[in-house]
């Protein structure tokens, strides 16, 4: 069966370096039918055209920040049936498509979510998780592999991950798309609310994965610090006059910046931020509260028809292949790995040091998974801190606790 035609949508501002990484890790998918548009500064674009497979990208020049009227700008430019979207800042499995669309093969399903991964590669930043109708998202438990189906009853609504999310192209249409009046913050919040409300039907699929950094901005810091919390202001004000009665506002809002001066108190006790910042960041709070009580607020209109017709980014397919090394070997089994990337193949290296260090996977720039850690040491952080065990069965735990996103179990 041929694979439903995807645009893949990525918006990016001041992270040239991470869309590269970004751009590589899409270039490995392992799906036969889906094309790239890339929204971004003149930085970003300017990246994007030094790449290899450049020509096969569809480039749009944007230098505002507002998320959402860049994600409408790569939609109007989608020609796919289905457009997913992932952050500059993130790196996909290679399967990741594959399983993120697959339920749109049913004719209920309109919008799909992954699970994301975190900055140590393993542990989850979120799962699945719905909304309730005021917009604040709760835990779901979902079977750890297969996709789930689900109609949020009146009121709710699933929640998408901004990182990693996929919608039919026409029910974006249908609904407007993104909302500009969110700038940053809460958009697929937004869109999520309107899906349910519309009863759309939402699949979150465990097995599409992206990994995602946390990659510093103009918001926050790489440590996620704030640095700014106009925004955060300003989308929520946005949020309680689209979806709240205007009796619940103040209540709503003093729990919200309650929240808030918690979160900023807590990195002042570590040391992230001194009491001038806070005070700082929580009249910006209020800054932006009050500028988005007064935003206009207006549908999007999105062509039905995209701008250009449909580029089908080059794939083909590739073995993977996992490659078990030791720190003293290190460095010549990466010129091995960096080398048979060049030859097409998708390459995961794996150092085991002996000892129990604590497992991390990350997304080599030029193309390689590097997994290192102790042989005993944890990679799953539920395991027992040390794992007694033999460097071919570690190994061979390791290759099987990531084979299906990564497809080393089709070699």
């Amino acid at each position: 069966m041929t694979d439903i035609p995807v645009s893949i949508v990525v918006v990016s501002r001041d992270r040239a370096d991470a869309l590269i990484r970004c751009l590589t890790g899409i270039s490995q998918l392992q799906y036969s039918n889906f094309e790239v548009v890339v929204v971004a500064d003149p930085a970003g674009i300017a990246v994007a055209e030094n790449l290899p497979f450049a020509s096969d990208l569809k480039l749009v020049a944007y230098d505002v920040p507002n998320i959402s009227a860049a994600r409408n700008l790569g939609i109007a430019q989608a020609a796919g049936d289905v457009v997913a979207f992932i952050d500059d800042d993130a790196v996909p499995e290679p399967q990741w498509l594959r399983y993120l669309v697959a339920p749109a093969a049913q004719s209920d399903v309109a919008a799909m979510g992954g699970f994301v991964r975190g900055r140590n590669g393993i542990s989850y930043q979120w799962k699945g998780r719905s909304l309730d109708r005021l917009g604040i998202a709760h835990d779901l438990d979902l079977h750890p592999e297969q996709a789930t189906v689900l109609h949020p009853p009146k009121g709710r609504a699933i929640k998408t991950e901004g990182t990693n999310m996929a919608f039919r192209r026409s029910v974006l249409v249908e609904l407007g798309g993104f909302d500009p009046a969110y700038h940053y913050f809460l958009d697929e919040t937004d869109l999520n609310m309107r899906l349910g409300r519309a009863g759309f039907a939402t699949a979150l699929v465990p097995l599409a994965e992206v990994h995602h950094g946390f990659a510093a901005n103009s918001i926050r810091n790489r440590e996620r610090i704030p640095k700014d919390l106009f925004d955060i202001g300003a989308s929520w004000a946005v949020f309680m006059r689209k979806h709240l009665v205007e009796a619940e506002w103040k209540s709503q809002w003093k729990r919200l910046r309650s929240e808030e001066r918690r979160r900023l108190l807590r990195h002042l006790v570590s040391g992230g931020l001194d009491p001038i910042g806070v005070r700082h960041l929580m009249k910006r709070l209020d800054q932006g509260f009050a500028e988005g009580s007064k935003r206009e607020i207006s549908p999007e209109r999105i062509a039905t028809h995209p701008v250009q017709p449909f580029q089908n980014f080059p794939s083909e397919k590739k073995q993977s292949v996992l490659i078990a090394t030791r720190p003293m070997r290190f460095k010549r089994d990466l010129a091995q790995a960096l080398s048979r990337v060049k030859k097409n193949e998708i390459v995961t290296l794996m150092s085991l040091s002996p000892d129990a260090r604590y497992h991390r996977i990350m997304y080599h720039s030029e193309g390689i998974w590097v997994q290192k850690g102790g042989l005993f040491g944890r990679s799953v952080r539920s395991d027992p801190l040390i794992c007694m065990t033999t460097r071919s069965r570690r190994v061979e735990r390791e290759r099987t606790r990531v084979g299906k996103q990564r497809g080393l179990n089709e070699e």
